[in-house]
């Protein structure tokens, strides 16, 4: 059931993505699935782009490793796995199939991230054409599995209140594998009605952490709060101590 959950609102927001650009010239294309999982057992995974506009599409593909500092997202370039073809064309209606292979031994006991990218190629422009070119561009997640045991997220929180009503709300993962973070509501503990929310998808990878700003919606005079969040690991419910 997480799966198909947080499988729609990826979908959501590729939708979005491509209603934004129905105001200018642009391909569109469809990725399934919207995650790859690999590991020793799995060493490779296809994944299916389709091409759901009008016109000829070409994608260029390409795999860069993914890290993060202090919540800001950090890529580089990579080896470590290979993107087959690294561009492609796909006619209107029909689809491609692309291939990804891991090319390194997986580490024993902490999971391994990267993205893969998958970057549209716009035409020139057609003569007299005076509108807004706008490329495609989708990244998605791509996690390798330890050889020992499973990669799971270990996650604590931390908050502090801020001027002008407002909470700083840190979530830190000292687990082994990532964890996705989709909503979170944030209550006086003891209460159940929530005074700050926070809604989009976010990771923390291993060792790293992320913090929210989240405007409150009422006075926070209690030094102890409830946080309630949804993630692809479960829903979480902790009670923390607010830091001044």
């Amino acid at each position: 059931m997480r799966t198909g959950r947080f499988a729609m609102r990826a979908a959501a927001l590729c939708a979005v993505c491509l209603a934004l650009q129905s105001t200018a010239w642009a391909g569109s294309f469809q990725v399934n699935p919207i995650r790859v999982d690999l590991g020793a057992n799995a060493q490779t995974a296809a994944l299916k782009v389709k091409n759901t506009g009008d016109e000829p599409v070409v994608v260029q593909v390409s795999v860069e490793a993914w890290a993060q500092d202090d919540g800001k997202e950090v890529y580089s370039s990579t080896r470590d796995l290979l993107a087959t073809p690294p561009v492609t064309t796909i006619p209107p209606d029909e689809e491609r199939v692309v291939r990804i292979g891991l090319r390194r031994t997986p580490e024993a006991t902490r999971e391994l991230s990267y993205r893969l990218f998958l970057q549209e190629v716009p035409p020139p422009p057609k003569p007299g054409f005076q509108g807004l070119v706008v490329a495609l561009r989708v990244g998605l997640p791509i996690f390798v599995a330890p050889t020992r045991g499973k990669a799971s997220p270990q996650l604590a929180w931390k908050a502090a209140r801020l001027p002008d009503q407002k909470l700083q709300l840190t979530a830190i993962n000292s687990g082994t594998g990532h964890v996705q973070v989709a909503e979170i509501n944030v209550m006086p503990d003891g209460g159940e009605k929530a005074i700050a929310t926070q809604a989009g998808l976010s990771y923390v990878l291993p060792d790293q952490r992320r913090s929210w700003v989240l405007p409150l919606n009422s006075s926070l005079g209690v030094s102890r709060i409830r946080v309630k969040a949804v993630t692809d690991a479960g829903n979480l419910d902790t009670v923390i101590d607010l830091a001044d």
